[in-house]
């Protein structure tokens, strides 16, 4: 296998062309007269010419050197132009940032702040991209997900937001024609809608104020990936809910559905942003993850307003 060309040597060569001392380039690349010299003597070594004349008083390029000094001034400036475009990125916020967002949440929560988001920050792109299913970050190359549960410990790195309350729901027409469940058990008797990507697949559960737990797996008519894709079919009065208070809360406030077993809890979960683990992350990722970790508290918490219907 061929060696790689001695770059650090080339790159040395062309400062004390470019300066036209050895003591110069020592000076500005931060380092001694004696790290210069061998620099250039190893590269002199390897191509098997001299490449300058030397005497106490000049420094004069040779016929060899004069060949090489263009391309090694070229690749040292190609060298300078790359680091400083990779220190710029670091630094100043540029470039495109891979989103990942539950869908229902990205539209309602996340696509009204990226306007303020592109005005403060015109040179970032976001690629948002929106499922409710759980996007492999690393393997899909995603920068950064907004997820919103109780999270399974793992390798990423999460920021907590806020929590996400989850109500169980129906609409008055519903309880008027079946009836008023109050235990989770009396579930199983109901019509309920299902959720494809909760922790525990149809299963939902509870805990009431005295430590009593219960859990109950409720069938019906619609299963769905998205939660906001039961919300027609809830107001209609066909069935029991359990949904996020991003998606269900104007709902109750309206009265068009009500809070029911209100003396159980599910379990709550909570908004986060999480990350792929490893070291400082992008300007422009840091950029993202601040702005929304300041916008989305204010945006996105939506509590019953006073005179919604809680039983």
């Amino acid at each position: 296998m061929a060696k790689l060309p001695d770059f650090e040597a080339l790159a040395i060569f062309a400062k004390v062309v470019e300066l036209r001392s050895f003591a110069g380039a020592a000076s500005e690349l931060a380092t001694s007269k004696a790290t210069v010299s061998k620099a250039v003597t190893r590269l002199e070594e390897r191509l098997g010419a001299r490449l300058f004349n030397r005497t106490s008083r000049r420094l004069a390029l040779t016929d060899a050197g004069h060949k090489l000094a263009e391309r090694a001034t070229r690749l040292l400036a190609d060298g300078e132009a790359a680091e400083n475009e990779a220190l710029a990125q670091s630094v100043a916020p540029r470039g495109l940032v891979r989103l990942a967002v539950p869908m229902t949440f990205g539209i309602k929560a996340v696509a009204p702040l990226l306007p303020e988001f592109f005005e403060t920050y015109p040179e970032v792109s976001v690629d948002l991209h929106l499922s409710d299913a759980t996007i492999d970050l690393i393997g899909e190359g995603f920068d950064m997900a907004v997820r919103i549960a109780r999270l399974p410990d793992s390798s990423l790195i999460a920021r907590r937001l806020f929590t996400m309350p989850r109500f169980t729901v129906a609409a008055p027409s519903y309880l008027k024609k079946h009836g008023r469940p109050t235990h989770p058990m009396h579930l199983a008797e109901h019509k309920c809608f299902s959720y494809a990507y909760l922790s525990t697949p149809n299963v939902w559960h509870y805990t009431n104020s005295a430590g009593e737990q219960a859990s109950v797996r409720p069938g019906g008519q619609l299963r769905v990936n998205n939660g906001e894709a039961v919300m027609p079919a809830l107001i209609a009065g066909l069935g029991i809910a359990e949904l996020p208070e991003f998606i269900v809360g104007e709902a109750i406030s309206s009265g068009e559905v009500e809070v029911i077993l209100k003396d159980w809890k599910q379990a709550e979960g909570a908004v986060h942003l999480v990350t792929p683990p490893g070291g400082p992350r992008p300007a422009r990722v840091e950029a993202l993850g601040d702005f929304l970790a300041a916008k989305l508290p204010g945006t996105c918490k939506r509590r019953p307003k006073k005179g919604a219907k809680v039983s």
